[in-house]
């Protein structure tokens, strides 16, 4: 099963995908090679991490439509796209599409390595993060909605006074509101609390 370190090699080039992923096996990379991205679409679906290294010219289809295809399955795989010399603008094209970086073949070994190590860095710093949003969530969804209208007045950078003013309450109750908040948030300090809130896109309205 492929895991967070597996670079996925696309390429119709059966010698450069062998050398390729030999390279990337001798520095202890998991490697899984695919002749072209129809083939590489049909096991996409069930890949859980690890970045994606193509040829930007290949019959059926290119670069291009798999950066698409990926984006359409939502799956944040970082795509390195690979081109001869008379494909740069294509692999630009790429690049505006949404790949990471692009090589020109020949290339060199380290520079390679090094654009998939940080290829990978990135795929698992995105999909931490997407963990903790997911864990902010799941601590929103145990706010009642007037808690959730104090959390929002505190994004905004309003006082108790004010949030108080807006929901028609006093400012000792929104005290209350705002200390269960930040239990239920586990939030140690009110920045902490602003920063998870940001995270999940609560841009700060109370509402009556």
């Amino acid at each position: 099963m492929a895991n967070d370190r597996t670079v996925h090699v696309i390429d119709d080039d059966d010698a450069a995908r062998d050398s390729l992923a030999f390279l990337l096996r001798t520095a202890d990379v998991d490697v899984r090679t695919y002749a072209s991205a129809t083939e590489f679409l049909a096991a996409a679906p069930g890949l859980k991490g690890g970045c994606v290294v193509t040829d930007v010219r290949m019959p059926q289809m290119d670069g291009l439509e798999l950066l698409r295809r990926l984006r359409s399955l939502d799956l944040g795989l970082p795509v390195i796209v690979m081109t001869g010399h008379g494909d740069i603008p294509l692999a630009v094209e790429a690049m505006k599409a949404g790949a990471v970086d692009f090589f020109e073949k020949p290339f060199s070994d380290d520079a390679m390595l090094a654009a998939v190590n940080r290829a990978l860095a990135r795929q698992r710093a995105d999909r931490a993060r997407e963990s903790e949003r997911d864990a902010i969530k799941t601590l929103l969804a145990t706010l009642s909605t007037r808690e959730r209208q104090v959390l929002a007045g505190l994004v905004a950078g309003k006082a108790n006074t004010n949030i108080a003013f807006d929901l028609g309450i006093s400012a000792r109750t929104v005290e209350i509101y705002r200390a269960n908040v930040m239990t239920k948030m586990d939030a140690a300090s009110l920045s902490e609390l602003v920063r998870m809130a940001l995270s999940v896109g609560i841009l700060g309205e109370t509402t009556k």
